[in-house]
């Protein structure tokens, strides 16, 4: 039995405090029920999500650091650093396996500011608006691309 592939899901700011948030916009789940969600999902694709959260830029580079010097494929919700934080962006741009990005909502369907991501340029793809399932189609499309 091979072990299970294992894949870093990353959240940015905010995302701690879901049940704080607009529920028409972010769902009714909390950032505790969002991990567990996504564990179980990964679980049934023979995946092991590693899921953290923080609302600090450094800690989240540092993050993408370990996950590009140990090839780890990720999921990265990067929440209002989607829009501007280059230093993020360039993190992402030297990770040595896929990432994909995740959004609880349609940035698109929103206030014009949140249309622009500096982090889908590098990027494989982008999954947005679906809730929670945003994760699971992202898990699904990553077990593809590895």
């Amino acid at each position: 039995m091979s072990a299970a592939t294992k894949v870093l899901v990353l959240n940015g700011p905010n995302l701690d405090r879901l049940d704080l948030r607009d529920s028409s916009i972010y769902g009714s789940m909390n950032f505790a029920e969002l991990t567990s969600f996504i564990e179980r999902e990964a679980a049934l694709i023979d995946c092991e999500a590693d899921v953290r959260q923080s609302n600090s830029e450094v800690e989240i580079i540092t993050w993408l650091h370990e996950a590009s010097d140990s090839k780890t494929p990720v999921i990265f919700n990067p929440a209002a650093f989607t829009h501007y934080s280059y230093a993020i962006r360039d993190a992402v741009a030297m990770l040595k396996a896929p990432i994909i990005e995740v959004h609880l909502s349609n940035p698109m369907a929103r206030e014009e500011f949140r249309h622009t991501s500096v982090i889908s340029g590098v990027a494989q793809g982008t999954i947005a608006g679906f809730g929670p399932h945003s994760y699971r189609l992202a898990l699904l499309a990553m077990k593809e691309l590895i």
